[in-house]
């Protein structure tokens, strides 16, 4: 797919790594939607920014992607400002800090939340998204997930089993929106500067950063480029690609 005058919808788009994806798409040459859950005025000055450097056109938009008329509402207003819409990204997620073995703090309601935004949450957009990019007879849908889906690790259990579900999602996806619509995942490592790192316990972060070959977290603009490059790929579709200096193999 050629992204110059494509429109992508990326939710989370203000935080660490939704920025750099809207900047990344914005280069070349797609209108943003910037979508947000609570931190309004800095969507609207990443909007502003991607507007400005890119000389695209770039909105922000609130939504509660756990409530399925908030989505209905918001791919319905996104299509109807952009005209159309051609590629989703899932950035938006949730997670907070609990170790494994610590089950009594692994609450129904923690689990519940954790669900509910990164892995309900995506499916709720990708049928939202589904008829549009089908009528349009083409679309593009990306995942985040993290490698914590992959390997037992990570800020919770209900963390990592959210994310090893939108990995699965990711491929079943692929099998039902074929052949207009192509769904592939992103699944980073440790990412410095985003609010999820910022929930994990400093012994998580270094020796997440310690066990990989690269010796390093891995890299924003990498896994912004991989979305870049997932939006342009006519035949690649259910996959998943790990990014995360060395840890994961799958």
């Amino acid at each position: 797919m050629d992204l110059k005058g494509a429109v992508a919808l990326v939710t989370g788009g203000n935080g660490g790594l939704g920025q750099r994806i809207c900047h990344a798409l914005a280069q070349e040459g797609a209108h943003v939607a910037v979508m947000y859950a609570r931190s309004r005025d800095q969507a609207e000055s990443v909007a502003g920014e991607l507007a400005s450097r890119y000389q695209v056109n770039a909105r922000a938009f609130a939504c509660d992607i756990t409530d399925g008329a908030a989505v209905d509402r918001l791919v319905g207003e996104v299509t109807r400002t952009f005209g159309h819409l051609d590629v989703l990204v899932n950035d938006a997620a949730y997670n907070v800090s609990i170790p494994f073995g610590d089950l009594d703090n692994l609450t129904l309601e923690a689990w519940d939340k954790i669900m509910a935004i990164n892995l309900t949450g995506p499916m709720r957009l990708t049928k939202a998204v589904a008829p549009v990019m089908k009528a349009q007879g083409r679309g593009r849908i990306i995942n985040i997930a993290s490698v914590a889906g992959l390997s037992p690790t990570g800020s919770s259990i209900a963390y990592a089993v959210s994310k090893a579900g939108l990995i699965h999602l990711t491929r079943c996806m692929a099998v039902a929106l074929a052949p207009e619509t192509l769904v592939n995942c992103v699944a980073p490592g440790l990412l410095e500067g985003t609010r999820a790192t910022a929930n994990l316990r400093s012994e998580q972060i270094e020796r997440s950063a310690s066990g990989s070959l690269l010796k390093k977290p891995a890299d924003k603009d990498d896994c912004a480029d991989m979305v870049v490059a997932m939006c342009r790929t006519e035949t690649m579709t259910g996959q998943t690609v790990v990014i995360d200096s060395g840890r994961i193999f799958h």
